[in-house]
């Protein structure tokens, strides 16, 4: 089975993409999380498609870089399932919260 990854981030404080956000990728493999890689977001606040494996596999971005160090959340990182096909993890950030769904 294939499948790929992307995802977007939009700060919805100023309401604008997150441009040049570190975001790391990680592969649960059944005893541990092996590093996947490391993205940063383009000028659109996006880190295009690139293959994955099926399971369960983790983004954590680093958010508090791009909010500031008020930021109540310097870092999220979000938990996800991935079968075959693409699979797009969208986050809206703002100094003092976020939320993510499954994309399309």
């Amino acid at each position: 089975m294939s499948a790929t990854l992307s995802t977007h981030v939009l700060d919805t404080a100023v309401g604008r993409p997150a441009a040049g956000l570190a975001v790391t990728h990680h592969r649960h493999d059944g005893t541990a999380w092996v590093h996947g890689g490391d993205h940063t977001t383009d000028d659109d606040g996006r880190v295009p498609r690139f293959a994955v494996e099926p399971g369960t596999h983790r983004l954590t971005f680093a958010t508090g870089a791009h909010l500031g160090p008020e930021a109540f959340y310097p870092e999220v990182t979000v938990v996800f399932r991935v079968t075959s096909g693409h699979h797009h993890v969208p986050l809206l950030i703002s100094p003092f919260g976020y939320s993510t769904y499954r994309g399309s």
